[in-house]
């Protein structure tokens, strides 16, 4: 089973870059961009929380199980 995060997809479907994800979610720009590459390992709840509020979207539509 691997698991991964909608991120990148999500933000380009919005065209929305991830510094102004950044931004809105008060995270690094570095954290934002590690969200958004293949190799996450681990993310904090409080990371994903922050940015499933500032996309207006559940934790369902970001995290990917395939």
């Amino acid at each position: 089973m691997t698991i991964r995060l909608n991120l990148n997809e999500i933000i380009k479907e919005r065209n929305m870059s991830q510094r102004e994800l950044a931004r809105l979610t008060n995270l690094r720009p570095n954290t934002i961009s590690h969200l958004c590459s293949d190799k996450v390992d681990r993310v904090y709840l409080d990371t994903l929380e922050r940015v499933c509020k500032a996309l207006d979207i559940k934790v369902e539509e970001l995290i990917i199980i395939e």
